[in-house]
């Protein structure tokens, strides 16, 4: 999940092809219908990007009642309207009346606060719960930003790997070498440095046991010299997420597949590079699919992240997106930290009864 953030931004206002009443106001590459005149290219306006949860009174000043998603109608999702993709709402809130919009954009004011937004938080089935403890250790994973909100995470051209992004739910495991000391944990008990503690019923659990993935955390930290290895890997299959790419994960087939590793050597963490981790899990672990090597171009990266999935080999659903890292590993600028993004399909988007459980 991205990292919420409102903010002003300077709009590119697009004819709507299916409605004389509307507009496609952009922002960044997401584009979200918007009323016809009521924004003008060059102008600034605030956005408001998908899993934001409004307050009431900002739905209501919205003319948006009853009209978002979630239970509590509340939550900004993708959308389309009269044929096209709508991502996110693009508003001037009264509460910002006395703003500078055009300043806030320049430097790159968050809004969240101010506004009573929060980011939405998927509620966590049975199956991925359980008991925690304090995990000091634990490397944790970050949030991956996506590539139409931030589209220059990479320069053109630049050596990048495309890997299909599953729809699943992050396992980590860190080993910590001169205790023999493995945690596990999901990306949200992560992010709070906690680590599950170990049932047989709980799914990170059941994959790394089945897979053998602290014994190859272990090896790596060896071949390395590495005190600390952190293996990041996503779990998948029937009861853990709307798309199952052919596995059940209440049953033996539940899936798992290595999308990234970190190390410790010297007191210093890095991720490593795409070739590397290719390389250290080899024949070991099954990996995520990679889809393209080589220059990055936006659109050849946006035709990508749609289709169907390739995890399975039979191509049973929809493909959810995809990630996409620079063939050399590197701080971003734009990120404020690892160069890395994602892309994520239409389809998916805007599929129905799906599930987002974290």
């Amino acid at each position: 999940m991205s990292t919420l953030r409102v903010t002003a931004e300077v709009l590119t206002v697009h004819e709507h092809p299916n409605a004389d009443a509307l507009e496609l106001a952009q922002v960044g590459l997401y584009r979200a219908v918007v009323a016809k005149g009521a924004y003008r290219t060059g102008e600034a306006a605030v956005y408001i990007p998908e899993q934001a949860v409004l307050p009431a009174g900002l739905i209501e000043e919205l003319g948006l009642t009853g009209r978002l998603a979630g239970g509590n109608r509340d939550r900004v999702k993708a959308v389309r309207l009269r044929g096209e993709l709508s991502q996110g709402i693009v508003c001037r809130p009264v509460a910002l009346a006395d703003v500078d919009l055009a300043g806030a954009a320049a430097e790159g004011t968050d809004f969240t606060e101010r506004l009573g937004i929060t980011k939405w938080v998927p509620p966590v089935p049975t199956a991925m719960d359980g008991d925690v403890e304090a995990a000091p250790d634990l490397l944790p994973w970050v949030d991956i930003e996506n590539i139409q909100r931030y589209p220059d995470v990479f320069t053109p051209g630049e050596p990048v790997v495309v890997t299909e992004k599953l729809h699943g739910s992050a396992c980590l495991l860190t080993y910590v070498a001169a205790e023999g000391r493995v945690y596990v944990s999901s990306k949200g008990v992560g992010a709070k440095s906690l680590a599950l503690k170990e049932d047989t019923r709980n799914v990170y659990w059941r994959a790394v046991r089945g897979h053998g993935v602290a014994a190859f955390a272990a090896r790596v930290a060896e071949r390395l010299g590495a005190r600390r290895v952190g293996v990041f890997g996503e779990v998948y299959g029937a009861g853990v997420q709307d798309l199952t790419y052919g596995a059940d994960g209440r049953r033996d087939t539940l899936g798992y597949a290595v999308f990234d590793v970190s190390v410790e050597v010297g007191g210093a963490v890095r991720w490593l590079d795409s070739a590397e981790v290719v390389e250290l899990v080899g024949e070991e672990l099954p990996l995520v699919p990679r889809l393209f090597e080589g220059p990055y171009d936006i659109t050849r990266v946006l035709e990508v992240a749609s289709g169907r999935e390739t995890v399975s080999g039979r191509e049973l659903h929809l493909r959810e997106g995809v990630v996409i890292r620079p063939a050399c590993e590197r701080y971003s600028p734009v990120t404020g930290g690892r160069a890395v993004a994602k892309a994520v399909s239409p389809a998916y988007l805007t599929r129905k009864g799906g599930t987002e459980f974290e």
